[in-house]
Protein backbone atom coordinates (compact mmCIF):
# COMPACT_ATOMS: atom_id res chain seq x y z
CA UNK A 1 0.00 0.00 0.00
CA UNK A 2 1.35 3.41 -0.95
CA UNK A 3 1.88 5.78 1.99
CA UNK A 4 -0.54 8.67 2.24
CA UNK A 5 1.17 11.83 1.02
CA UNK A 6 1.25 14.65 3.52
CA UNK A 7 -0.70 17.65 2.31
CA UNK A 8 0.60 21.01 3.47
CA UNK A 9 -2.43 23.21 4.00
CA UNK A 10 -1.67 26.44 5.80
CA UNK A 11 0.12 24.49 8.52
CA UNK A 12 3.21 26.65 8.80
CA UNK A 13 5.52 23.85 7.67
CA UNK A 14 8.76 24.74 5.91
CA UNK A 15 10.07 22.82 2.90
CA UNK A 16 13.07 22.57 0.62
CA UNK A 17 11.75 22.19 -2.91
CA UNK A 18 13.65 21.07 -5.99
CA UNK A 19 12.31 21.35 -9.55
CA UNK A 20 14.20 20.48 -12.74
CA UNK A 21 13.95 21.87 -16.25
CA UNK A 22 12.46 19.76 -19.02
CA UNK A 23 15.06 17.24 -20.17
CA UNK A 24 17.54 18.83 -17.76
CA UNK A 25 18.28 21.55 -20.30
CA UNK A 26 20.55 24.32 -18.99
CA UNK A 27 17.93 27.03 -19.53
CA UNK A 28 19.04 29.09 -16.55
CA UNK A 29 22.59 29.27 -17.81
CA UNK A 30 21.33 32.29 -19.74
CA UNK A 31 21.38 35.41 -17.58
CA UNK A 32 17.99 36.74 -18.69
CA UNK A 33 16.35 33.41 -17.87
CA UNK A 34 17.96 33.24 -14.44
CA UNK A 35 17.06 36.87 -13.65
CA UNK A 36 13.46 36.30 -14.68
CA UNK A 37 13.32 33.21 -12.46
CA UNK A 38 14.50 35.24 -9.47
CA UNK A 39 12.01 37.99 -10.29
CA UNK A 40 9.24 35.37 -10.39
CA UNK A 41 10.25 34.01 -6.98
CA UNK A 42 9.99 37.48 -5.49
CA UNK A 43 6.73 38.27 -7.26
CA UNK A 44 4.91 35.61 -5.23
CA UNK A 45 6.88 36.08 -2.03
CA UNK A 46 4.54 37.16 0.78
CA UNK A 47 1.35 36.14 -0.99
CA UNK A 48 2.06 32.45 -1.71
CA UNK A 49 5.00 31.75 0.60
CA UNK A 50 7.79 33.07 2.76
CA UNK A 51 11.12 32.85 0.96
CA UNK A 52 14.06 31.77 3.14
CA UNK A 53 16.73 30.66 0.64
CA UNK A 54 17.09 29.85 -3.06
CA UNK A 55 19.52 28.97 -5.81
CA UNK A 56 18.98 29.00 -9.58
CA UNK A 57 21.18 26.29 -11.08
CA UNK A 58 21.56 25.86 -14.85
CA UNK A 59 19.03 23.01 -15.01
CA UNK A 60 17.09 23.15 -11.75
CA UNK A 61 16.05 25.38 -8.89
CA UNK A 62 16.06 24.81 -5.15
CA UNK A 63 13.97 26.90 -2.80
CA UNK A 64 13.56 26.88 0.99
CA UNK A 65 10.09 28.24 1.68
CA UNK A 66 7.10 28.26 4.01
CA UNK A 67 3.81 28.19 2.08
CA UNK A 68 1.00 30.51 3.17
CA UNK A 69 -1.64 28.02 2.01
CA UNK A 70 -0.38 24.78 0.48
CA UNK A 71 2.96 23.58 -0.84
CA UNK A 72 1.39 22.47 -4.12
CA UNK A 73 -0.10 25.93 -4.71
CA UNK A 74 3.17 27.65 -3.90
CA UNK A 75 5.07 25.53 -6.43
CA UNK A 76 2.34 26.02 -9.04
CA UNK A 77 2.75 29.78 -8.69
CA UNK A 78 6.53 29.52 -9.11
CA UNK A 79 6.58 27.12 -12.06
CA UNK A 80 3.42 28.29 -13.78
CA UNK A 81 4.24 31.94 -13.20
CA UNK A 82 7.69 31.56 -14.74
CA UNK A 83 6.40 29.57 -17.73
CA UNK A 84 3.84 32.26 -18.47
CA UNK A 85 6.40 35.06 -18.21
CA UNK A 86 9.01 33.17 -20.27
CA UNK A 87 6.51 32.86 -23.10
CA UNK A 88 5.50 36.50 -22.85
CA UNK A 89 8.75 38.27 -21.94
CA UNK A 90 11.37 35.96 -23.45
CA UNK A 91 9.30 35.06 -26.51
CA UNK A 92 9.88 31.38 -25.80
CA UNK A 93 7.62 28.43 -26.58
CA UNK A 94 9.97 25.94 -24.94
CA UNK A 95 8.65 23.47 -22.40
CA UNK A 96 10.31 24.76 -19.24
CA UNK A 97 9.71 22.29 -16.41
CA UNK A 98 9.99 18.59 -15.79
CA UNK A 99 6.70 17.25 -14.40
CA UNK A 100 6.36 17.36 -10.65
CA UNK A 101 8.82 18.42 -7.97
CA UNK A 102 10.65 16.99 -4.98
CA UNK A 103 10.33 18.27 -1.44
CA UNK A 104 11.71 17.72 2.03
CA UNK A 105 9.81 18.93 5.09
CA UNK A 106 12.10 20.72 7.54
CA UNK A 107 11.90 19.06 10.96
CA UNK A 108 13.73 21.44 13.25
CA UNK A 109 16.27 24.26 13.38
CA UNK A 110 19.19 21.90 12.81
CA UNK A 111 17.53 20.43 9.71
CA UNK A 112 16.77 23.97 8.52
CA UNK A 113 20.41 24.95 8.90
CA UNK A 114 21.69 21.88 7.03
CA UNK A 115 19.40 22.44 4.04
CA UNK A 116 20.06 26.17 4.01
CA UNK A 117 23.79 25.46 3.73
CA UNK A 118 23.16 22.81 1.11
CA UNK A 119 21.33 25.31 -1.10
CA UNK A 120 24.06 27.91 -0.66
CA UNK A 121 26.87 25.46 -1.46
CA UNK A 122 25.25 23.88 -4.52
CA UNK A 123 27.04 26.15 -7.07
CA UNK A 124 30.36 25.46 -5.35
CA UNK A 125 29.84 21.70 -5.58
CA UNK A 126 29.04 22.06 -9.29
CA UNK A 127 32.21 24.11 -9.85
CA UNK A 128 30.22 27.17 -10.93
CA UNK A 129 32.08 29.37 -8.43
CA UNK A 130 34.77 29.18 -5.77
CA UNK A 131 32.73 30.72 -2.97
CA UNK A 132 28.96 30.56 -2.47
CA UNK A 133 28.60 34.34 -2.19
CA UNK A 134 30.16 34.78 -5.67
CA UNK A 135 27.25 33.05 -7.42
CA UNK A 136 24.91 35.75 -8.70
CA UNK A 137 21.76 33.63 -8.88
CA UNK A 138 21.63 32.58 -5.26
CA UNK A 139 20.48 34.11 -2.01
CA UNK A 140 23.98 33.37 -0.67
CA UNK A 141 25.19 36.41 -2.62
CA UNK A 142 23.61 38.68 0.04
CA UNK A 143 22.03 40.77 -2.73
CA UNK A 144 18.51 39.65 -1.85
CA UNK A 145 16.09 40.26 0.99
CA UNK A 146 14.91 37.03 2.61
CA UNK A 147 12.33 36.02 5.18
CA UNK A 148 13.75 34.88 8.54
CA UNK A 149 13.57 31.28 9.69
CA UNK A 150 10.13 30.33 11.04
CA UNK A 151 9.83 30.75 14.81
CA UNK A 152 8.14 27.39 15.27
CA UNK A 153 11.22 25.32 14.43
CA UNK A 154 12.61 23.33 17.33
CA UNK A 155 15.87 25.03 18.35
CA UNK A 156 19.34 23.53 17.86
CA UNK A 157 20.81 22.20 21.11
CA UNK A 158 23.36 24.46 22.79
CA UNK A 159 26.14 21.88 22.48
CA UNK A 160 25.54 21.49 18.75
CA UNK A 161 25.31 25.24 18.27
CA UNK A 162 28.64 25.82 19.98
CA UNK A 163 30.55 23.00 18.31
CA UNK A 164 29.01 22.74 14.86
CA UNK A 165 31.57 23.21 12.11
CA UNK A 166 30.76 23.48 8.45
CA UNK A 167 32.62 21.09 6.21
CA UNK A 168 29.98 21.46 3.56
CA UNK A 169 26.36 20.52 3.03
CA UNK A 170 24.22 17.50 2.18
CA UNK A 171 24.68 15.67 -1.06
CA UNK A 172 21.91 15.04 -3.57
CA UNK A 173 22.31 12.38 -6.23
CA UNK A 174 19.33 12.97 -8.48
CA UNK A 175 20.03 16.52 -9.58
CA UNK A 176 22.71 17.23 -12.16
CA UNK A 177 23.80 20.43 -13.86
CA UNK A 178 25.97 18.61 -16.36
CA UNK A 179 29.19 19.60 -14.59
CA UNK A 180 31.36 17.41 -12.36
CA UNK A 181 30.50 17.48 -8.66
CA UNK A 182 32.97 17.88 -5.87
CA UNK A 183 32.99 15.43 -2.98
CA UNK A 184 29.85 15.27 -0.82
CA UNK A 185 30.00 17.68 2.09
CA UNK A 186 28.85 17.30 5.64
CA UNK A 187 27.91 19.01 8.88
CA UNK A 188 30.14 18.03 11.78
CA UNK A 189 28.73 18.29 15.31
CA UNK A 190 29.81 17.32 18.80
CA UNK A 191 28.32 13.87 18.17
CA UNK A 192 30.52 13.30 15.13
CA UNK A 193 30.06 13.72 11.41
CA UNK A 194 26.47 13.72 10.26
CA UNK A 195 25.40 13.66 6.63
CA UNK A 196 21.77 14.64 6.12
CA UNK A 197 21.37 13.90 2.42
CA UNK A 198 18.03 14.96 0.94
CA UNK A 199 17.05 11.33 0.41
CA UNK A 200 13.62 11.73 1.98
CA UNK A 201 12.28 13.81 -0.88
CA UNK A 202 8.75 13.10 -2.06
CA UNK A 203 7.89 13.48 -5.69
CA UNK A 204 4.78 15.58 -6.25
CA UNK A 205 2.98 17.00 -9.21
CA UNK A 206 2.96 20.69 -10.08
Amino acid sequence: MRPIREHASNNGQTYMVTSSTWGRRALFQKEHWARLMIDTLYHYRGSAYQLHEFVIMPDHIQVLLTPTKSLEKAVQFIKGGFSYRAKKELDSNLEVWQKGFSDHRIRDASDYRVHRIYIQQNPVRKNLCEKAEEYLYSSASAAFELDPAPRGLKPIGLEELCTARLEGAPFQNNISSGTPEREPVHIKTANGRVETAPSEYKNKTA
